[in-house]
């Protein structure tokens, strides 16, 4: 059936992708709010351990499924650079929530489409016309709303942290892209989940804090949340069109203001508005201008 087939429930393969993926961007904004809580207690690295655990169990079906191809790599460096991208993301992520709030810090991860845009430039050849260009510009533009250099308002060097995650995004999902012609789907997940938990796991002997019981169930309901995320955003994308299902990742700001409202007390100032409306636009131009060239070829 094709994405845009319709279903027993009336339902095109969009209209069900569209679903799952505001559902999954929700998941995921819930996972970052619980972030901002447990980062109070507990270090960056021990949060993405917790995490790392849970994402390993549940991936450990495809994983074996794929067994013995998910054992090979065939390209050993751009692992590291994906990994290094993913770890550097995630880490990111949970220490940007502790030091600005939610919508800030989910309005310039974000900047992740434009840096992707320009990555897939240099290093994978794709061509880049004076649309895609103006679009990216138009993105760094809000950026610079969001953190406002030079002006009595600039959010401080914290506001670099999601940039420096976004950085790591575009790394992995460049990365991505080259790897899936040669790895199977079992392999980038067995090494991701391996290595990433390693990465994070050799420091608990320095950072180690034991939780209470409730801080263990926020632990653990976190990386419960974060694999449901990955699933729900997963099922998005087998049902609807990826140029269609990637524009309501940008549902996470609604409900970033939301969680940051409800249980933080932070309201989002006009920059930062004008700001994700600029970054908004300007990667869904871009994904509408991929949509085109897919369409014309």
């Amino acid at each position: 059936m094709t994405a845009s087939a319709g279903t027993s429930t009336g339902l095109s393969g969009n209209a069900r992708g569209i679903l799952w993926g505001a559902a999954a961007a929700g998941l995921f904004a819930a996972v970052t709010a619980m972030a901002k809580v447990a980062v109070q207690e507990f270090h960056v690295l021990q949060i993405r351990f917790f995490r790392q655990i849970v994402v390993l169990l549940s991936a450990s079906p495809q994983i074996s499924k794929d067994i013995p191809g998910s054992l090979r790599m065939r390209r050993p460096g751009l692992h590291a650079v994906r990994l290094a991208g993913a770890f550097t993301m995630l880490c990111c992520s949970i220490w940007a929530v502790s030091l600005l709030p939610l919508t800030t810090a989910t309005t310039l991860s974000f900047a992740h489409v434009c840096f992707v845009a320009l990555a897939a430039m240099w290093f994978l050849g794709e061509p880049v016309g004076k649309h895609r260009v103006a679009a990216i510009m138009a993105g760094f533009a809000g950026v610079l709303l969001v953190i406002r250099p030079g002006l009595e308002g600039f959010a401080g060097p914290a506001a670099l942290i999601p940039l420096l995650g976004a950085a790591g995004a575009a790394a992995a999902k460049v990365s991505i892209r080259k790897l899936s012609q040669t790895e199977t789907t079992g392999s980038l997940l067995l090494y991701q989940a391996l290595f990433a938990g390693l990465l994070a796991g050799l420091p608990m002997f320095w950072l180690w804090v034991t939780p209470d019981f409730e801080g263990l169930m926020l632990l653990v309901f976190m990386g419960v949340v974060a694999a449901g995320a990955q699933w729900a955003g997963i099922q998005a994308l087998r049902l609807g069109e990826a140029s269609v299902v990637g524009n309501i990742d940008y549902s996470q700001l609604i409900w970033a203001a939301l969680f940051g409202y409800l249980l933080f007390a932070e309201v989002p100032d006009a920059p930062v508005i004008a700001g994700a409306a600029l970054i908004i636009g300007a990667s869904v131009y871009v994904f509408h201008r991929e949509r085109l060239q897919k369409a014309a070829r």
